[in-house]
C-alpha cells in the first residue's frame, strides 16, 4: 500500500447525500419565496460550504446566507441526514485499509457533529481514525482549513505517503494547499473537466478502481 495517510471526503464520495441535501435546501430556499421543484437543480450543493453556494448561485448577501444555513439545517439535523446511502463497496474498502494499516479520517465540508452522527449511522465509524468538519458557527469551513487540521491530527510525517480522496474541486485543490496527492472520484457530483482543471493526480470511475488504486490490487 503506498498510502498510509489516507483522507476522504464525505458527501458524493462515501455517501450519495442528494436527497437529505437537496430536500434540506429546497426547504430554506421557501422561506425566501424561491419555490424549487426539481431537486437535481440543487446538485450543486452538494460539497462545496452552504454559505458559498447560496451566495453563488441565489446572490444572497452574508446575513441571508447565514439564514439559509439555520434554515437547511433545521430540515437537515432531524431528518434530511438519514437521506442518505454508502455508495456500494465503501464499507469494504474502508474495512480492507483499515485491516492493511492504513490510517484513516474523513475531511467534509460538512459540520462535525453531523458528519460523525452519519459515520456512525452507516457504521462506518470504527474504520477512522479521526472525523473532521466544519464548525457550526461558521468559524472553520474551506476544505482546506479542515484538511490541515485532519493533516495535523492523524500526525503526518511523510506529505508524499498522504493522499486525499474526493469527487469536487474543493477536495482537489485542499489536498494541493497541504502538500499532499489527491484522487478525484466521477462516480459523487463532479465532472472530469471539474476534477482535471483542479488538477487532480488521479481520477478514477468507480469503488472498484479506487479500491484497486489504494491497496494496490
Amino acid at each position: 500500500m503506498h498510502w498510509r495517510y489516507i483522507f476522504f471526503d464525505l458527501d458524493g464520495t462515501l455517501t450519495d447525500p442528494m436527497l437529505g441535501i437537496t430536500r434540506s435546501v429546497q426547504y430554506a430556499l421557501r422561506h425566501f419565496g424561491i419555490e424549487v421543484t426539481d431537486l437535481c437543480t440543487l446538485c450543486p450543493f452538494i460539497g462545496p460550504p452552504l454559505k458559498d453556494s447560496f451566495r453563488e448561485f441565489y446572490g444572497m448577501d452574508d446575513a441571508r446566507a447565514e439564514e439559509a444555513i439555520a434554515l437547511t439545517r433545521e430540515y437537515f439535523a432531524p431528518k434530511g441526514i438519514f437521506e442518505n446511502e454508502l455508495y456500494a463497496g465503501i464499507t469494504e474498502l474502508l474495512e480492507e485499509l483499515h485491516d492493511g494499516g492504513a490510517r484513516i479520517a474523513m475531511a467534509t465540508s460538512k459540520p462535525s457533529p453531523f458528519a460523525r452522527q452519519i459515520a456512525e449511522h452507516f457504521a462506518i465509524d470504527r474504520y477512522f481514525d479521526l472525523i473532521e468538519g466544519s464548525t457550526l458557527d461558521g468559524s472553520r469551513t474551506t476544505k482546506s482549513e479542515v484538511l490541515r487540521l485532519a493533516v495535523e491530527g492523524l500526525g503526518v510525517q511523510d506529505p508524499a505517503r498522504a493522499v486525499m480522496v474526493g469527487d469536487r474541486r474543493f477536495d482537489i485543490e485542499g489536498a494541493a494547499s497541504v502538500g499532499i496527492e489527491s484522487i478525484g472520484v466521477l462516480y459523487g457530483y463532479g465532472s472530469r473537466e471539474e476534477l482535471e482543471a483542479a488538477g487532480a493526480g488521479h481520477i478514477v470511475a468507480d469503488v472498484g478502481e479506487l479500491s484497486r488504486l489504494l491497496t494496490g490490487r
